[in-house]
């Protein structure tokens, strides 16, 4: 039977999985495959796997009671394996790479951070600091019928906002990362124009998240700084 896969970890953690299910309906058994020196956590896998919120909460449980006792590299909701005998060679055959990779994210937990910017206040400001902005929204103002001054009033606005975007991203992250180990950015959202998660040490989170917080305060509201977590580390496995 095909075997759904939750996270590796290290062969001396403690794997307290009492109280826990595994995803499915009915909720499947949690058990440990060891290999040489790793373990994995898996389940069997059910016939038909869909992201129901039952089952997302459960594979997320799971990495969570791993991370409360030590390192495990977590494996994102889905992955299953042909068999048992499947998991056991690939834990051996990677002995070295996982093992690294748990070492790279002991004691260590991940935040996201989405930053966006209110659009009128964006908006506002570059219409403030330039001139040729004002200079071609005035032609416009003057000539509705103008073409090309609206194309190009356009194409400097989306420049300006993107010059703005990339110089404020580099800002938060510049202030934000030192209070983590490593950092890595993902793609922009519609609505945000940052995003990026932080690998931070599990017993200075408090003192990474005031950092975030004094960020925030620091910007005002014309900028809406999220930030998720602590949440196992996918971004850094």
């Amino acid at each position: 039977m095909t075997v759904y896969i939750y996270a590796i970890t290290a062969g001396d953690h403690p794997l307290r999985l009492d109280g826990l299910e595994g995803v499915g309906e009915p909720a499947g058994t949690l058990r440990t495959l060891n290999a040489r020196s790793l373990k994995a956590v898996v389940s069997d896998a059910p016939i038909e796997l869909r992201a129901k919120r039952r089952d997302l909460i459960a594979h997320q449980s799971v990495l969570e009671r791993l991370l409360e006792d030590g390192s495990a590299l977590p494996m994102r909701f889905g992955l299953v394996a042909p068999d048992d005998q499947a998991v056991v060679t690939a834990l051996d055959d990677n002995t070295d790479g996982y093992t690294e990779g748990l070492q790279q994210i002991e004691g260590c937990v991940e935040y996201n951070l989405k930053v966006a910017r209110d659009e009128e206040d964006l908006l506002r400001e570059i219409v403030k600091e330039s001139d040729e902005v004002r200079r071609l929204n005035d032609l416009t103002l003057q000539d509705p019928g103008s073409h090309d001054d609206k194309v190009a009033l356009g194409e400097l606005i989306a420049h300006e906002i993107q010059l703005r975007h990339d110089s404020a991203g580099q800002e938060v992250v510049n202030t934000v990362a030192p209070a983590a180990v490593r950092h890595v950015a993902g793609q922009p959202t519609k609505e945000h124009f940052l995003n990026v998660s932080f690998l931070v040490e599990r017993k200075k989170a408090n003192a990474f998240t005031q950092v975030v917080q004094d960020e925030a305060e620091r910007r005002g509201t014309g900028y809406d700084l999220q930030l998720h977590g602590p949440l196992p580390p996918y971004s850094f496995v």
